[in-house]
């Protein structure tokens, strides 16, 4: 299994290092400026931090990537945080940087996408940029923990979370996620 994880400039790192730290097989990294930037303001993380979880750290701005290319094999791209500046480059074909890019390339290859997106209100733009990409297979999964589940620290909220995201993805989890089933 090779995922891409892309994390890009909206909130919610806590929750993309999570996914990275225990996704299955083989990762690769994708960071945009901003994603670094709230990687440390949220985490005190750097790209460096997470080398241990990938096999490969990209900039956003380094289109020669091998993953920018269709001929270079992938199972899955995850957003985590996807901002919705992200989400509309992917619904529009605007591959102006390598996670937009690797966006189009799950679309015209038919490779599984899945947004996290982290930011709120949604406007009716981007409401119709997710309708557009979820009638296209995108999975779009606003990064919203469920709360009746009464996590008792933010480290179980972000764990629950992830496990639903690996339960979303067909990926496997610690107990078979089901909502509303507290996890120790």
């Amino acid at each position: 299994m090779k995922t891409i994880v892309a994390m890009t400039g909206a909130s919610g790192t806590l929750f993309g290092v999570e996914f990275l730290k225990r996704c299955p097989g083989e990762k690769i990294l994708i960071l945009s400026k901003w994603g670094k930037s709230i990687l440390y303001q949220e985490t005190g993380l750097g790209a460096q931090d997470l080398m241990s979880f990938v096999e490969t750290v990209y900039s956003n701005d380094d289109m020669n990537a091998p993953v920018a290319s269709g001929a270079n094999s992938f199972d899955q791209f995850v957003v985590l945080p996807c901002s919705l500046t992200t989400m509309a480059r992917i619904a529009n074909g605007i591959s102006e940087n390598l996670i937009s890019r690797v966006g189009e390339v799950s679309l015209k290859e038919g490779r599984r996408m899945l947004l996290g997106v982290r930011e709120s209100p949604l406007s009716s733009v981007a409401l119709e940029n997710a309708l557009k990409l979820s009638r296209l297979g995108v999975t779009i999964m606003p990064v919203s923990p469920p709360f009746y589940l009464k996590p008792p620290t933010i480290e179980h909220m972000v764990s629950d979370f992830v496990e639903h995201i690996f339960a979303t993805l067909g990926l496997p989890n610690r107990s078979a996620y089901r909502p509303g089933q507290l996890k120790p």
